[in-house]
Parts: C-alpha cells; sequence; structure tokens
C-alpha cells in the first residue's frame, strides 16, 4: 500500500512539473509571437538575402566563412542550382595542396590590394585567402553539409572538379589541414595567432598573411570548426568513419586535455607554439573567448552544465565590459597597442572585443539545442531590437551598440534567422 500511495505521489508531481512546463512554454510562445523585432528580423533577413550573397555592402567578394552562416536563410529564396553554384566555386579554386581559399569575386570586381589567386578551372573569378585562418576548409565542407539537408541533393557530392569529385576533394581539404596546420605534439590543429576567431594577427598593419613575423598558436575556434565538419562529413558518408572518426575521437579529446581550464570553466585563448607575440607580464589566460565558446559547443565539447557555466560567464561579462549582447567577441579585450592594425585598436574595437551578432547569434542556437529556451529568448532580443532599430543587419556594434561596419551583413542575418526559426519550432513542438 505504501508503495502504491509513494507511485501516485510521483505521478501527481509528474503531472504538476508537465502543466507547469507546458504553461511555461504557452507564456513563452506568446511573448516570441507578440515581440515585433523578432517578426522583423525574420522579414529583414529574407529581404536582404534577395539582393546577393556578398558578405555585405562593404565586401564584393563571396566569402565561404560567411556564405557558411547563410545558406540556409539563401535557401529560402534561391534555387538549389544558384545554391550549388556558389559552393563549386570554391573547389574549383581549390589549392594543389588540398587548401580552400576565403573567397572569390568577378574578375573586373577584384579592386581590393590582394595578391589574387586564379585558377584553370574557373576563368570568371579570382580568389583570396587569408592565411592566418585554419577555418575555410572546414566552413566549406560545413557549407556543402548544409546545402544538402536544406535541398536534399546528395548528388552533389559526386560532382566532377578536374579530375575529383566533390567527396575526393572534401577529403583533399582535410589532409592539408593534417599536412600542413598540424601539431603532432598536441595532436591539434593551429593557425596565426588572432583573437578568438578573428582573422587580423598582432604583427602587422594588415594582419592576414602568415610569414616568418607570425606567431603560431592553436586555439579552441578551429579546432571546434573541423570538429563540426567531421560531425557533419560522418553523418552524410557514414561509410567515412573508419578514416575520419579516429580524428574526430582524437581532436575531441585533446580540446579538452589542452584547451579547456576545467577549474576557470572557460578555454585558454591559446597554446603557443614557439612562443606568444605578447609581452611576458601579460597574462592572456584571463580573457575569454565568446565566439570560440559558441562554437565548441556546436562542436560537442561541452556538458549541459558547462553550457550553463558559460553562458552565466558570458551575461556576467556583457554586463561588466557594459556590451549590449553576447556578440561580444571577448573580455577582457587587448591593450592598446598590441595589435598593429588600427583596426583593432582602441579595446573593444573590431575584433577585439566588438559586439558581432554573427557569432551570438551561433550561441543563442546552441541554447535552443540544449533546451535553454527562456535564456535564448533573453539572449535573442537585445540583437533583434537593434536590427529593427537600426533597419538591417550590421557587421558588428562598438560597446554602447552603435553599428559599425557592413549595413548588410549577411552572416548576422543567417545565424539570427536560424536562430529564430529553431526558437519557434522548438516552442511548437510542444
Amino acid at each position: 500500500m505504501k508503495s502504491f500511495f509513494a507511485f501516485l505521489l510521483f505521478v501527481v508531481i509528474l503531472l504538476s512539473c508537465s502543466a507547469k512546463q507546458s504553461s511555461e512554454r504557452k507564456k513563452l510562445a506568446d511573448k516570441i509571437n507578440t515581440t515585433a523585432s523578432i517578426s522583423y528580423t525574420k522579414s529583414k533577413a529574407l529581404e536582404i538575402i534577395k539582393t546577393g550573397f556578398n558578405a555585405g555592402d562593404g565586401y564584393s567578394e563571396v566569402w565561404i566563412r560567411d556564405y557558411n552562416t547563410f545558406i540556409e536563410l539563401a535557401s529560402e529564396v534561391y534555387s538549389s542550382e544558384d545554391l550549388k553554384k556558389n559552393l563549386l566555386v570554391f573547389f574549383r579554386m581549390q589549392g594543389d595542396d588540398g587548401n580552400i581559399i576565403d573567397g572569390f569575386v568577378p574578375k573586373e570586381k577584384a579592386y581590393v590590394d590582394y595578391d589574387y589567386i586564379t585558377s584553370e578551372l574557373e576563368s570568371r573569378y579570382v580568389g583570396h585567402k587569408n592565411t592566418v585562418e585554419t577555418d575555410q576548409e572546414s566552413s566549406l565542407i560545413q557549407a556543402v553539409y548544409k546545402y544538402i539537408k536544406v535541398t536534399g541533393d546528395s548528388s552533389v557530392l559526386s560532382e566532377k572538379i578536374g579530375n575529383k569529385t566533390v567527396l575526393e576533394r572534401i577529403d583533399w581539404a582535410i589532409e592539408f589541414l593534417l599536412n600542413h596546420r598540424f601539431s603532432e605534439e598536441y595532436g591539434l590543429i593551429w593557425g596565426a595567432t588572432t583573437a578568438d576567431w578573428g582573422d587580423v594577427q598582432p604583427e602587422h598593419g594588415w594582419g592576414v598573411d602568415i610569414d616568418e613575423n607570425t606567431h603560431r598558436a592553436i586555439d579552441i575556434y578551429d579546432n571546434a570548426m573541423l570538429l563540426i565538419a567531421l560531425d557533419n562529413l560522418l553523418e552524410i558518408q557514414p561509410q567515412k568513419k573508419k578514416k575520419w572518426g579516429q580524428l574526430k575521437k582524437g581532436l575531441t579529446q585533446n580540446c579538452r586535455k589542452y584547451l579547456w581550464d576545467k577549474n576557470k570553466q572557460k578555454f585558454k585563448p591559446h597554446i603557443y607554439l614557439d612562443k606568444s607575440p605578447f609581452s611576458e607580464d601579460f597574462n592572456e589566460d584571463e580573457i575569454y573567448y565568446f565566439g570560440g565558446t559558441a562554437t565548441a559547443i556546436e562542436a560537442g565539447l561541452l556538458s549541459k552544465n558547462e553550457i550553463k557555466s558559460s553562458l552565466k560567464q558570458m551575461v556576467a561579462l556583457v554586463k561588466k565590459a557594459g556590451a549590449a549582447s553576447i556578440g561580444l567577441t571577448l573580455y577582457p579585450a587587448y591593450p592598446e597597442g598590441f595589435f598593429a592594425n588600427k583596426i583593432m585598436n582602441p579595446e573593444y574595437s573590431y575584433q577585439n572585443g566588438g559586439d558581432w551578432t554573427w557569432f551570438g547569434g551561433r550561441m543563442i542556437q546552441q541554447l535552443i539545442k540544449y533546451g535553454f529556451l527562456k535564456e535564448a529568448f533573453e539572449q535573442l532580443v537585445p540583437m533583434t531590437e537593434r536590427v529593427m532599430k537600426n533597419d538591417g543587419f550590421y557587421e558588428w556594434y562598438t560597446i554602447d551598440n552603435q553599428p559599425r561596419g557592413s549595413g548588410t551583413f549577411r552572416g548576422s542575418a543567417g545565424v539570427l534567422f536560424v536562430a529564430i526559426q529553431l526558437l519557434e519550432k522548438e516552442i511548437a513542438r510542444n
């Protein structure tokens, strides 16, 4: 009899919790539906994506790290053939060692003073690669995966480019990272020293090319991006498990072993393969990388409790900085003068602590996927409100929430559009 009453009590508690959750979801659904900036952001995103595939009004190029974040939005208004055309250009311009370019532009619009890349397989465009980055290969693989998910067209993998299929070229791109950007000592990939996910190194006024002055470093963003790419590849090509599954396992273990600080519940900014470009008395480990952390969560590197702790730190640091959203790149910023490129100075400018929806939106997506719906809504609204206030998707914002850079930054539109879609879908599911 006692066990029966205990069971009955358990059922009552369960039903009560379920009713409470249902009520909370309804309240949240009402908030989403009545928040004008959310519906405005969705419609504005669809409006600007119709005007092209370049990163924004400040860029002529189609960049792969940007295209990867708005290809899902683009699928709402473009045909699968249009989406695929852009992807195939990157494969046609793949380097002789398997590397993937950053972006391409029509030859007649190649105005920027870049050392342009050409290819016999692609006569219409010239390309460019910021060699300080190590995310182009991973970004293209992720974009191909998203293309297949939104269109259902897996035939792209067997498309022949030169003497290789797209799938063979994907493998070749990963081989490039292992041959040219892999540290045997740490079992992780490396790039130049940059601020979190950024593409500007400290040593030069422009700062986008690796040279003899570069300080090679390992960070969480590059490795998490490769992990996501490997996850994507293994899902669409499970027969590759033997080939790439071991790499994924090693990267996962080594990210946790070398980059995750369990005591501080944060990722270390860098592991230097030689030495740091910064002064010895500067404690870089105090800096919190927002974008790299969001990417690591997407890569499955953190537990739900660690995600909760990460969000708590982000919110606290945003408040401490006086910023507007968890798009904050990092905190505290690198001191003035640490980067030769003037756009990284003063502190909290551009990638040195600017507020980027482009990455904050990705964190919101992960909060939704891990069930933090209320928190996701709370962090989403400051971003959608400034979209409506400024009538567009700006590249980044200052600490006091003033818009900067391109006013039609499609990466920001893409991540917010997907975040809103995910939130609405999850709320409607129950």
